[in-house]
């Protein structure tokens, strides 16, 4: 009987332990006090390491003043704004600037890689309804959002900045729905495979929208689908893209581009004496785009368009080999 009454007892703690784990966490962020913590990165600190579980963080309204990390071993996050309108972290550093103390390898100053407002290291994360921003303005390279996860999603969000406002630095699935990007030089950048569903790409001045990074391993680089290419009224002379590397490959897919979009539609980035001619490497197409900036007459010779039966590759299943994030878990 003794025994039954153990074996019982075990069989409970199992079930308990297979699948008790996978109840999704919640904390609330509130500035105030009337929430669990009154920052987002405590709130981040407390969620127990490499947890299998869902983690459910959400920030009550306000301007958070934060430098905030989401380290490797604090993976499945999820961030969940009260609005983007009114739910802000915010940061101002940039590269060059003094760092208040010596980083790891002993610089003294910010670099691209540091700027940032908010780093993703974890992955399987999904950030909603937030603002982040770069407030350092138009000072060079200034990060709002830096993600080298895997698996990372956000929705219904502001990236706001200058130069380099959205760095997705490592080769992962990365997803972007219904977002706003705002920037002037490079601001969507990086090596990452990545799909931008209905977004609002803003220019904030003549540049370069995109500078992929995209490895030759790699079967997508930036894809962007049926989103609107819009700009400041000072911007008027803007390239969709221009290759950080050899390979590079972006594609626009149903866009509406704006008249700010240049007639050629690419530049090819020269006098990069390790990366010579990079243009002939690049994969940069579109298809089926609207607007003033669509027509393709006067596109670089080196740019493509996607054919009927290409373009049917460009689906969020099979890019993302049938990986799509769980926003319903947010709900």
């Amino acid at each position: 009987m003794k025994f039954k009454i153990l074996c019982l007892f075990f069989a409970i703690g199992l079930t308990t332990n297979l699948f008790g784990s996978q109840q999704v966490k919640e904390i609330v962020v509130a500035q105030d006090g009337t929430g669990n913590f009154k920052t987002i990165q405590a709130a981040v600190n407390s969620v127990r390491d490499h947890m299998q579980s869902k983690a459910i963080i959400r920030i009550k309204a306000g301007k958070y003043s934060e430098k905030l990390v989401i380290p490797a071993w604090k993976k499945n996050i999820h961030l969940i704004g009260e609005s983007k309108e009114n739910t802000t972290i915010s940061n101002g550093d940039y590269s060059g600037k003094p760092h208040p103390t010596a980083d790891f390898t002993g610089n003294t100053k910010y670099s691209t890689y540091t700027s940032y407002t908010v780093l993703v290291q974890a992955s399987d994360c999904i950030i909603e309804n937030l603002t982040i921003e770069n407030t350092a303005g138009p000072v060079g390279q200034a990060v709002a959002l830096n993600v080298e996860a895997d698996r990372f999603a956000a929705r219904n969000c502001n990236f706001l900045g200058n130069q380099d406002t959205l760095y997705l630095s490592k080769d992962g699935k990365n997803y972007f729905e219904g977002c706003t990007i705002t920037g002037t030089t490079d601001f969507i950048f990086g090596e990452a495979t990545a799909v931008f569903s209905k977004c609002t790409i803003k220019s904030l001045a003549n540049s370069y929208i995109t500078a992929a990074s995209t490895t030759k391993e790699q079967a997508f680089g930036f894809v962007f689908l049926n989103c609107d290419l819009v700009a400041m009224p000072n911007a008027t002379k803007v390239f969709l893209g221009r290759p950080w590397r050899p390979f590079a490959k972006t594609v626009f897919i149903g866009c509406s581009l704006g008249k700010h979009i240049v007639a050629e539609g690419w530049h090819a980035w020269p006098g990069d004496p390790m990366f010579a001619d990079k243009e002939k490497t690049a994969f940069y197409a579109e298809y089926a785009n609207i607007g003033d900036g669509a027509s393709t007459a006067k596109r670089v010779s080196w740019a493509k368009q996607l054919t009927k039966k290409e373009v049917k590759a460009y689906t969020v299943q099979n890019i993302f080999e049938n990986w799509m994030p769980n926003f319903q878990l947010t709900k």
